[in-house]
């Protein structure tokens, strides 16, 4: 068994929770710009410490005068916006809790979600969002109030709270301690149905603390971040606390498709991002490159840059590295920097693996990669790189203050004081992933060395893409193994930018739909033939209508035979060997990937 404590954690003040920093900041910083929103396709706006505490009283006081609070918990349905971090601060001001919906969840998913939380209110950003909520979920009633901000909710909603004054707003919010509820997080579980993170303000104000020690140099008072992850998981609310606490100014992206531009206009110093954003800035770069006859060129340079992170990552860098080094950068490295705006320094990767070629090459070319690793349950961050103690490979030490240990099978055990209070309404799976000594059980496999992790394989059953999105395979399966045809359904996709699935045809029923459609000879024969993948495809487009758009399949492949307990890939209560018919398989899963 291997274990490791990082000392030197901060310590919390009884009275500290979510809302203070920003109070803080209003009276001693209340000038400086701390979001800023870009207007349609026009320029960034700032917005200060005051005119943000502003509004956060404003939006809390509407809660207040709508009857709110004591942990009540409000629904966020919305993309990432500046409006999002406005109404989570004021929501915890007004002694409430955040329920975060991914805005390409479905309308069973928000269903779900809505209901098992109890939620007493829910923001939409958009009336589109706001009709697939109430394309199920409306019609129980149990949410008391809907508010869509495209119909100018948040000036409603301002309006009924015109008779509370900003001294009883901040006597609500000075009042909320760390035991209470701050926000539910819904993370996908195995039996499909997403479990509730309850995540208090202590759990919160403990892990900002811890990271804002490791992210010093990063995240400060000169620095600045575009914003554009998801705002509806862990990793960007974190991301966002600190941020606020530590003064560094978070401009707000209108897309992912506006990336490049926006980096561009914001010039951002860091940013924070899943790998597979990473991915495709790398690819995106080595394409054009190939496409302007310099594919030689970049390759070269791809190498020098690996080799140069790595041998410095080793202690020392050989001469003709240097010399290699130097010519690229000015050739190469610097228009790469470039896309990022120019003044990146730090890249922060987390929510799956970077890798370590893309770790070094990153590195190699001058922007700096911190690999941070964690779960919804452990307040996104467990273990974080700092800029003077990185291992690519690894995702650093555990965060001040908490341990991670290795069991003896293998699994990372973690502890600390960004262990979640438990899951929402459902004991027995707390019960299972937090033992009497207070371990949280991860699912993940990984060793340590010298006190940094390096994740090597997950336990748990449940698909990290390369986006960073978790996704239950069960749901998918069970779904799409109700249609006739199909036997057995594999979803794949960790580690990968989309989700796959390998199908399996009933020996029994193919001969009936052969029959049926004039067909001849065995399933081996027709794994390409369009009338069957048609037909496959009909119960994959019934398995997406329950997931969300990152978590949906996006191709398949038949293979030739049926999964058997003979054959090594069932068990004898016939659940899929995952492992094994992956190693079967592994040519038919590469080629989904790379064609």
């Amino acid at each position: 068994m291997q274990e490791y404590t990082t000392p030197g954690s901060v310590e919390i003040a009884p009275d500290k929770n979510l809302t203070t920093a920003l109070w803080e900041h209003e009276q001693k910083n209340g000038s400086k710009a701390i979001l800023s929103r870009r207007q349609g396709s026009g320029p960034f706006v700032d917005m200060s410490y005051a005119e943000m505490a502003q509004q956060v009283r404003r939006i809390a006081a509407g809660f207040m005068a709508l009857g709110l609070g004591d942990g009540d918990r409000i629904c966020l349905f919305s993309p990432t916006r500046y409006e999002f971090t406005l109404f989570d601060y004021a929501i915890w001001a007004a002694g409430c809790a955040t329920v975060t919906i991914y805005d390409s969840s479905s309308a069973d998913q928000v269903d779900w979600i809505v209901s098992n939380s109890g939620a007493k209110a829910i923001v939409c950003a958009t009336d589109d969002l706001k009709k697939v909520f109430l394309e199920q979920a409306g019609e129980r009633g149990t949410c008391e109030h809907v508010i869509s901000l495209e119909a100018g909710g948040m000036d409603e909603l301002v309006a009924k709270g015109s008779e509370i004054s900003d001294d009883d707003v901040l006597a609500r919010a000075k009042s909320v301690g760390h035991d209470g509820l701050a926000t539910l997080v819904y993370t996908s579980g195995t039996t499909g149905r997403p479990k509730g993170c309850e995540l208090t303000v202590g759990n919160f104000v403990w892990t900002a603390a811890q990271s804002e020690v490791v992210t010093a140099e990063v995240i400060n008072s000169q620095s600045s971040t575009l914003m554009f992850l998801p705002l509806a998981h862990i990793f960007a609310r974190v991301a966002q606390v600190v941020s606020i606490e530590r003064g560094s100014k978070i401009a707000f992206s209108t897309g992912v498709p506006q990336l490049m531009e926006e980096l561009q206009m914001v010039r951002p110093t860091w940013m924070f991002s899943v790998p597979r954003v990473f991915e495709k800035i790398f690819n995106s770069a080595k394409q054009k490159a190939d496409a302007d006859g310099k594919g030689k060129v970049f390759d070269l340079a791809t190498k020098v840059a690996v080799n140069y992170s790595t041998e410095e990552q080793a202690g020392k860098v050989s001469l003709p590295t240097k010399i290699a080094h130097s010519v690229f950068d000015r050739l190469v490295y610097t228009k790469l920097r470039d896309i990022f705006g120019g003044q990146n320094k730090y890249a922060i990767s987390g929510g799956a693996p970077l890798g370590e070629r893309l770790g070094h090459f990153y590195n190699g070319v001058g922007i700096t990669v911190i690999e941070g690793y964690g779960l919804t349950e452990t307040t996104a961050v467990s273990t974080a790189s700092s800029p003077d103690s990185i291992r690519v490979g690894t995702v650093g030490r555990p965060i001040p203050g908490s341990t991670i240990r290795i069991a003896d099978d293998g699994e990372v055990l973690i502890r600390g004081g960004h262990i979640m209070r438990g899951y929402w309404l459902n004991p027995e799976a707390t019960s299972e992933s937090i033992d009497s000594d207070g371990w949280f059980h991860s699912g993940d496999i990984g060793t340590l060395a010298d006190g940094y992790l390096r994740i090597t394989g997950r336990k748990k059953e449940i698909i990290v893409t390369a986006g960073g999105k978790n996704v239950a395979p069960a749901v998918l399966e069970d779904l799409m193994r109700a249609h006739p045809l199909i036997s057995q359904a594999m979803v794949i996709g960790d580690n990968q930018p989309f989700i796959a699935t390998l199908i399996t045809i009933d020996p029994d029923e193919f001969p009936r739909w052969a029959s049926a459609n004039g067909k001849s000879g065995s399933v081996a024969d027709h794994v390409d033939d369009p009338e069957l993948k048609a037909a496959v495809q009909e119960a994959i487009d019934i398995a997406n209508k329950a997931v969300s758009k990152a978590e949906s399949i996006r191709t398949f492949r038949i293979l030739p035979n049926d999964f058997s307990i003979e054959g090594g890939e069932l068990t004898p209560t016939l659940k899929v060997k995952r492992r094994i018919v992956a190693d079967n398989y592994g040519t038919t899963i590469e080629e989904i990937y790379t064609k």
